[in-house]
């Protein structure tokens, strides 16, 4: 037999991209030395340069929250007379010719190093949460999809290719991953998790920044911390989470990335967390990131965070006020200009805040340019050429698109047969943009630009269902909107779906900013209902009585209690990407088994939010109230054309409480054809010194089988995993029965029980937090 091994989210080798390598740091005594001398001949206005960014942008180009509430800092060539700390988005604020800008960065770089006295380059930021945010680059897969496909080496994959496109393009720095835990479905930037699980957001983030910065680019964490647990489901609404909630669900997938990771920068969240804006908070800053974990790289401003400090959070009298705040803080750049920082200089004249600080801000920032190469860097060659949506790109936004979607629901019309009329119905059908997510470029810069073409290929469900069944045998009826009140396709639709065998119904979300979609950055719900008129569509088209296949392209779960119960299909896919179209048709005609499972539990109702499957016993109620929060379809639920049955689970009686966990299950396939399923590892602590979840996922793993295969999958799970906060806000692991189970899903399929055995023990830095898997 063969066998297979793989180690779910653990360290491996980093692969020193041009001018970095994750151990060239400025701890060695000669760079420390050389950053120490440049900081001492620095005026404070030098030193003040290398704690912001300049965004080169123009009136119109609306892509951060209040944007146009900030005043003109300047002319660029003005700003950076004393050097420039970073550069914002030098691709990513309009549909620029990519060769054509590193030629103009190129310049501006060799500027920067000729024509100021210390001769320092700047870091150049960008948005690359679904591949880089660049006029023709590649765009890939939501990171919700990542979660649902659950394939750690395939997000590292993606995330390397994303990082050689950024590194030859001269960017040196990653706004991404968004390593927020899902709440609340309500709040648009839903679309940019991967999670409502910490551990599952951990692994696949922590994958997603070895792979960008295996190529030399930083990765910078998001939001630190609690930014997605905003009450009612509102972005930038006030966060009341208990220490203990932050400490076990919010802030843990941070903790992976910079631990285990090696995570190079971390974003403050714009949040406030009881009554305490993070950004002015030097507990979490300073205290958590630095004091507790060791974290020794920069922090940088969520654009006009710090401005925020006075303008939204009025904590800070003024801009200064907030600049002094927030550097004392532990913020250490200002992005996306220096809207605030550009007052420190007289702070520390006038004696309001002490040089040093500022002094400790730019030493980190000099410690990452050294380590990027930047110090040394002349800018005299021409920058190469560079596809940014190369074939290599586009096979790995295909297998993470076939791998995420989830068959929620199949009542035997899947897959669909050959010869039967198709009738493809429903606004995202046609529509490149409900593949992509809010910080795509797609969404995110070319809405504001709706002349500019695509640029880049990006079959519509439409168009790859045509190029699937065949174009005769395909029908098309668009019915109405995402998002309006207009009901005047629905005849058509109604008509083209009686005339057909079966109705694929594409329904969904369209993703944009700050209102501007029906999901994304300020585009939050009051209700869980699909968008606009669409529910009445569906419901129009199933009176027709022909057979009808749900797809939704959404950027949130939806409450779909009521299709789940009538539709012969659904299919979930969270924003697929430029690949998704071929993914979905894939999974309809069966050349793709479906295998993605639910990163978040599809909700029964709003009213039951915030849920998670993470809840003690009283979170779900079904015997104390009379309106439980049951979803309609949990955590990890995903269909297969295929069969698979779990025997032999086996856990040891007893564990010590510093020990782990060894189990093995096997698993087989029985169905006819070949499929991958998601091993799925749950634990319950029975009882403890604080209320427990009724479920916890400790480790998960994708296997494909051929039909009647079978294999032992072997996972070994550190009892950290089972760690949480005493009621001393200690995290320990505490001696206890503990329920173990297997299973496609967060329901069991095969359960055991073991005991943790011997003295409470604390966690540490050196915790493992990984759990290993074989199979064999």
């Amino acid at each position: 037999m063969t066998e297979v091994h793989g180690v779910v989210g653990a360290p491996v080798p980093a692969q020193p991209g041009p001018g970095h390598d994750r151990h060239d740091r400025s701890d060695r005594p000669d760079d420390e030395a050389r950053v120490r001398e440049l900081l001492g001949r620095m005026t404070i206005e030098e030193k003040v340069a290398q704690l912001v960014g300049f965004w080169e942008k123009e009136d119109g180009e609306t892509v951060a929250p209040l944007q146009g509430e900030f005043a003109d800092v300047g002319k660029l060539e003005t700003f950076s007379r004393h050097g420039l700390g970073h550069l914002t988005r030098a691709y990513g604020t309009r549909p620029v010719d990519a060769a054509a800008r590193a030629s103009w960065l190129w310049k501006f770089q060799s500027d920067l190093v000729t024509g100021t006295r210390l001769g320092i380059p700047a870091i150049v930021h960008e948005e690359c949460l679904t591949g880089l945010s660049a006029w023709r680059a590649a765009t890939f897969p939501t990171p919700l999809a990542w979660g649902a496909a659950c394939d750690p080496e395939l997000v590292t994959a993606m995330a390397e290719a994303i990082g050689a496109s950024m590194r030859a393009l001269g960017i040196h720095q990653g706004l991404a991953p968004v390593l927020d835990v899902i709440r609340d479905p309500r709040w648009g930037r839903v679309d940019e998790c991967i999670a409502e699980d910490p551990y599952l957001v951990g692994t696949l983030g922590t994958s997603y920044v070895r792979g960008l910065q295996s190529q030399g680019v930083l990765a910078a964490l998001k939001h630190f911390a609690g930014y997605s647990a905003s009450r009612a489901g509102r972005n930038f609404a006030p966060v009341h989470a208990g220490p203990r909630e932050l400490a076990d669900v919010l802030i843990p997938p941070f903790e992976m990335a910079i631990l285990d990771g090696d995570a190079r920068s971390v974003m403050h969240s714009y949040a406030e967390i009881d009554g305490v804006p993070v950004a002015a908070d030097p507990t979490m800053l300073t205290g958590i990131l630095r004091d507790r974990w060791g974290f020794d790289g920069t922090v940088v401003a969520d654009y006009f965070g710090v401005a925020f400090l006075h303008l939204l959070h009025h904590v800070a009298a003024d801009h200064a006020d907030a600049a002094v705040q927030a550097l004392t803080a532990g913020v250490d750049i200002e992005l996306p200009t220096g809207d605030a920082y550009l007052t420190v200089a007289e702070s520390v004249r006038s004696g309001r805040l002490d040089e040093a600080v500022v002094d400790r801000a730019v030493l980190r920032v000099l410690r990452q340019k050294q380590a990027l190469g930047l110090l040394d860097a002349t800018f005299d060659d021409e920058p190469e050429p560079v596809d940014l949506d190369s074939p290599e790109h586009r096979s790995i936004a295909r297998r993470l698109a076939e791998k995420s979607v989830v068959l929620v629901a199949n009542k035997g019309v899947l897959p669909l047969s050959v010869g039967r009329r198709v009738a493809v119905v429903g606004p995202n059908a046609d529509r490149e943009g409900a593949l992509f997510g809010c910080y795509s470029f797609l969404n995110h810069v070319l809405v504001q630009h709706p002349d500019v073409e695509t640029g880049i290929e990006v079959p519509t469900v439409l168009a790859a269902a045509r190029a699937e069944f065949g174009a005769d045998m395909v029908s098309w009826a668009r019915g109405c909107d995402v998002d309006t009140e207009d009901r005047s396709g629905f005849d058509e639709a109604v008509a083209t779906t009686a005339a057909a065998d079966v109705a694929v119904l594409v329904v969904g979300d369209h993703a944009g900013l700050f209102g501007r979609g029906t999901v994304g950055e300020g585009c939050d719900r009051e209700d869980l209902e699909l968008p606009g008129v669409q529910r009445e569509l569906v419901e129009a088209v199933l009176a027709t009585g022909t057979p009808v296949v749900l797809v939704l392209l959404t950027g949130r779960p939806y409450a779909l209690g009521w299709a789940l119960a009538r539709c012969a299909a659904v299919v979930q896919a969270f924003f697929p990407g430029e690949e998704g179209a071929g993914a979905i048709t894939g999974v309809l005609s069966g050349r793709v088994n479906p295998s993605g499972r639910l990163p978040v539990s599809l909700p029964g109702s709003a009213g039951a939010q915030p849920f998670s499957y993470l809840h003690p016993t009283l979170g779900e109620g079904n015997e104390v109230t009379n309106l439980p929060a049951t979803p309609v379809a949990p955590f990890g639920h995903g269909l297969s054309y295929t069969t698979f049955e779990y025997a032999d689970l086996t856990v040891p009686a007893t564990v010590p409480t510093d020990g782990a966990l060894p189990v093995s299950v096997r698993l087989t396939n029985t169905g006819a054809v070949a499929g991958a399923e998601v091993v799925q590892l749950y634990g319950r602590d029975l009882v403890a010194s604080v209320t427990r979840p009724v479920a916890q996922l400790l480790g998960y793993h994708r296997v494909h089988l051929e039909p009647g295969q079978s294999v032992t999958v072997d996972l070994t799970v550190p009892t950290t995993r089972l760690a949480f906060t005493d009621r001393s806000l200690t995290r320990v692991v505490e001696p206890g029965e503990v329920d173990l189970w297997v299973g496609s899903s967060v329901r069991r399929d095969a359960e055991a029980r073991t005991i943790l055995v011997g003295d409470t023990t604390p966690v540490t830095n050196s915790s493992p937090r990984w759990t290993t898997t074989h199979v064999r």
